[in-house]
C-alpha cells in the first residue's frame, strides 16, 4: 500500500477522534443550556422569541433548500422531460412570489419584536404580589459590586437573591462601559459611567447561576464573572443577618476607592455595612471614577480562606 493509503488512514483516525470527542462532550454540554434553560419569566420570554423566530425563518429557509435540490435534480442534463425557457426574461407572478415571501417574513418578525419590546422592557416591573428587592450593581475593573440598600449590606462577585421575588436592579459603571448578563435569568443590559440603567429579573426557584460581563473592558475582562445564588426567602434573610454580624469590612468612601483599583479574579466577599447614599455618590461621581483599562497595572487578588480579596 502506498503513502496515499497511509494519509487516508491518518485522516480517518482524526475524524474518529473528533467524533468520539463530540460524543463525550455532548452530555457535559447538556448540564447547562444557558439561555435555552431559563429559570425566570424574563428568560422564558426571550427563549420563546428565539424559538418562534427560528421556526418562522425555517418555514422560508427549509423549502428554499429543498427547492434548490429539486430544481437541480429536475433540470439535470440527462432529463429530457425538463422544459427550459432560454429566452424567458420576466414573470410578474414569480416576481410577486419572490418579493412577497420575504416581505411577509419581515412583517411577522417585526411584529414579534414590537410586541416583545414592550412585554420584556427591562424597565418594566415584573407582576408579583411580593414587593421587589432593590439591588444596586456597579461594574468595576474587573469585578462586580452589589449593594443592597434596604438591607445595608454589599457583596463583591456574588449576588444572593430570594427565589420567587422580583429584583429591581439599578446599574452603573465605575469606569468604562460594561454589560451585566445572567444567561439563565435573561436580559443583558449595559452599564455606563455617570448613568444609571434599570433592570427587572426574577428567579423561579433556588439554584446557582452563572453571571458575567458580556462586553470587553480591558486586560482583566476574562476574570470578570460572578455567581448568582437564588435561595429561599428564609435563607436570604439568614444570609443578610450573617453578613451583618460577620467580620467583613464597612463599605464607605475610602473602602470603595480601594475596591475600585484594578484587580482581577477577585474571590467573592461581603461588606457588613454600607454608607448611606453610596450608590448615588458613585453615580454622580462625587466619588472618583475608576482608572479604566489604561490607568494602571492589573492586580490579581489571591483568594484567602475567608473569601476576601487582598490588594
Amino acid at each position: 500500500m502506498g503513502p496515499g493509503s497511509d494519509h487516508r488512514r491518518t485522516i480517518g483516525a482524526r475524524v474518529g477522534q473528533l467524533a468520539l470527542g463530540l460524543v463525550v462532550a455532548l452530555p457535559l454540554g447538556a448540564c447547562d443550556f444557558g439561555i435555552l434553560d431559563p429559570q425566570g419569566p424574563v428568560g422564558r420570554g426571550e427563549r420563546t422569541i428565539l424559538f418562534d423566530s427560528v421556526a418562522l425563518m425555517l418555514t422560508i429557509v427549509a423549502p428554499t433548500i429543498l427547492a434548490t435540490f429539486a430544481f437541480a435534480w429536475w433540470f439535470r442534463a440527462s432529463n429530457p422531460k425538463a422544459r427550459r425557457l432560454p429566452d424567458w426574461e420576466f414573470s410578474g407572478a414569480l416576481e410577486l412570489l419572490i418579493w412577497a415571501v420575504p416581505l411577509l417574513t419581515i412583517m411577522f418578525l417585526g411584529g414579534m419584536t414590537w410586541i416583545a419590546s414592550f412585554d420584556l422592557d427591562p424597565y418594566k416591573p415584573l407582576p408579583s404580589k411580593t414587593p421587589p428587592l432593590e439591588v444596586q450593581a456597579v461594574s468595576l475593573d474587573w469585578k462586580w459590586l452589589f449593594i443592597y440598600p434596604g438591607q445595608q449590606v454589599a457583596s463583591v462577585n456574588q449576588l444572593v437573591l430570594p427565589a420567587g421575588t422580583p429584583v429591581h436592579f439599578s446599574l452603573t459603571s465605575s469606569s468604562v462601559m460594561n454589560a451585566f448578563f445572567v444567561p439563565r435569568l435573561g436580559s443583558m443590559i449595559y452599564t455606563m459611567n455617570g448613568m444609571a440603567t434599570q433592570l427587572n429579573l426574577e428567579a423561579d426557584r433556588p439554584g446557582v447561576f452563572h453571571g458575567l460581563s458580556s462586553h470587553f473592558s480591558g486586560d482583566g475582562f476574562p476574570g470578570m464573572h460572578f455567581s448568582v445564588r437564588a435561595t429561599s426567602p428564609a435563607d436570604f434573610a439568614a444570609w443578610v443577618a450573617a453578613t451583618r454580624a460577620g467580620a467583613g469590612p464597612v463599605l464607605d468612601g475610602p473602602a470603595y476607592t480601594a475596591l475600585a483599583r484594578q484587580s482581577s479574579n477577585v474571590a467573592p466577599f461581603a461588606y457588613r455595612a454600607v454608607a448611606p447614599g453610596l450608590f448615588q455618590s458613585i453615580l454622580t461621581q462625587q466619588l472618583p471614577p475608576g482608572p479604566g483599562p489604561s490607568g494602571g497595572d492589573v492586580q490579581v487578588s489571591p483568594k484567602s480562606s475567608t473569601g476576601k480579596a487582598r490588594g
